[in-house]
């Protein structure tokens, strides 16, 4: 795994990234998770792929320089063409590969995927934007789009989508492989600390914790968490995450109903308990930035 670059490419700004990033020099690799379901990395989010007798399911497709290098890999334990992508939301790392893959298979997304592609806006904390994304090209609109969910069944797996509203952002979709005990989370689970939560795109600290709270119970105990970004995960990971996303909330609720300004929790260090979430892209400040202003509303 290349986790530095990985990790880069969260941390920078989405354009200056994929600017900066020589994917000439970027090795795909894949991991088998269970089955037939594989795990690729290369610059951007993870993708996860089911490869069988009827072809291959993708989620999300990373970079489009390197949608030559993500189709050899698959075809090293497959030539079956890929059929479906599925994209987790609409940010660039997880979607810019679509002009590729549009051509080749159908990709499908929740409408608010679409509507966010089409219409572009900003990525960002509410204060603090990111990223400035332009209005997507036709070909990298998904083709097919649904409202909740929207099952495949594919490989003799029941593959089942679901939109999770208001988590990561509002078009957030969790993909559940059931025969394989795998789930791809795009990212609204992530293992590289706090967790960025595009709070200009309806995303939201307390749907993310909802999300998980009725997700977790319904998982098998050996479950094989695909993150958004970072390693493959357990139930036992998933569940230290929204105790993390808890707590630290509640950190922050208590400070407000104290009376404290962002600048004083800062000051006092109110995430201290919680610093080895603390990351090069979403630091304490960063953390305590986006759960107060989802909090109260008020620009910081």
């Amino acid at each position: 795994m290349r986790k530095g670059l990985v990790v880069l490419c969260v941390a920078m700004a989405a354009s200056l990234c994929a600017a900066q990033t020589d994917f000439s020099k970027v090795q795909v690799k894949m991991q088998k998770v269970s089955g037939n379901v594989y795990m690729l990395q290369g610059a951007g989010g993870n993708i996860t792929a089911s490869v069988g007798d009827d072809g291959i399911v993708m989620v999300d497709d990373e970079f489009m320089p390197l949608a030559e290098k993500i189709q050899a890999e698959l075809k090293t334990v497959s030539d079956k063409p890929v059929k479906f992508v599925i994209i987790t939301h609409y940010h660039f790392d997880h979607t810019s590969g679509d002009p590729y893959w549009g051509k080749i298979a159908t990709l499908i997304a929740q409408e608010n995927v679409r509507k966010r592609l089409a219409e572009g806006g900003p990525t960002g904390y509410i204060t603090k934007v990111i990223h400035e994304n332009k209005p997507a090209a036709p070909d990298m609109l998904p083709q097919m789009t649904f409202t909740k969910e929207v099952d495949l069944h594919m490989n003799g797996d029941d593959i089942k989508v679901v939109h999770y509203p208001h988590a990561h952002t509002d078009g957030d979709s969790v993909v559940f492989f059931p025969k394989e005990h795998v789930v791809a989370t795009g990212d609204t689970f992530v293992t590289y600390g706090f967790p960025f939560i595009d709070l200009n795109a309806g995303g939201s600290v307390e749907g993310t914790i909802a999300e998980f709270k009725s997700m977790i119970p319904k998982l098998p105990a050996d479950v094989k968490i695909i993150p958004g970004h970072g390693h493959l995960s357990t139930l036992q990971d998933l569940k230290d995450y929204v105790t993390m996303l808890e707590q630290t909330r509640a950190a922050v609720q208590k400070a407000i109903k104290e009376g404290k300004t962002v600048e004083q929790m800062k000051q006092e260090k109110i995430m201290e308990p919680w610093q080895k979430w603390s990351g090069s892209f979403i630091n304490s400040d960063a953390w305590i930035d986006t759960l107060y202003n989802e909090l109260t509303g008020k620009k910081s």
